[in-house]
């Protein structure tokens, strides 16, 4: 909850000692639900396969604004092939809790300047973003993404692109192992310890 308290001591001076100053509540919203997508919070270390392309990442997840949002960032060098050369990307990512709370929104930045979102859906061990457009897309391509848990220090990332007019291919996978833990527990379980 947020107070605003207004008392206008510019306009009249006097006016703030006979009344009392107008006090105004914005309710926040309730904290969301992140414990389906908790156990990605941390630093994660990957290999791309075994065909091209080729390559290293680096993925993280944090909670964020006291933790109503979480913050995903991804860097990628992907190594060259015979009709690319080697390069980088890495985007960042803000995840926040959807109406109904059974789904998210994710807004993605990516070092090439896009801006996409993605629906993001969870369930058991894996993790779904559903490409639904931007304010700077790529234009006609769409993208995929599935998160699979293998356990508690490994995942499974797969990325589907499909150019224009195109159907879907698998671009890369890539296996994870975490390097580094988060916060221990999601934000729902802590603030269910706490009552």
């Amino acid at each position: 909850m947020i107070c605003l308290v207004v008392c206008p001591t510019l306009a009249d001076p006097g006016w703030c000692k006979e009344k009392s100053p107008a006090v105004y509540k914005i309710l926040s919203p309730p904290k969301p639900d992140f414990s389906q997508l908790g156990w990605l919070v941390g630093e994660w270390s990957g290999k791309m396969g075994t065909k091209e392309p080729t390559g290293d990442a680096h993925f993280s997840a944090a909670y964020d604004l006291d933790q109503r949002f979480m913050i995903f960032r991804e860097e990628l060098s992907f190594g060259a092939t015979k009709n690319a050369p080697a390069y980088k990307d890495s985007w960042m990512g803000i995840l926040s809790p959807r109406a109904g709370g059974k789904t998210w929104s994710l807004r993605i930045y990516t070092s090439h300047g896009l801006i996409t979102h993605y629906e993001v859906t969870a369930n058991g061990s894996e993790i779904r973003f559903n490409f639904e457009g931007g304010e700077a897309p790529p234009s006609g391509w769409l993208f995929r993404r599935l998160i699979e848990r293998v356990s508690d220090t490994n995942f499974i990332d797969t990325v589907q692109v499909a150019p224009p007019d195109r159907p879907f291919f698998d671009y890369y996978t890539a296996r994870f192992t975490r390097v580094a833990n988060g916060s221990p527990s999601p934000p729902a379980a802590l603030s269910k310890a706490k009552h």
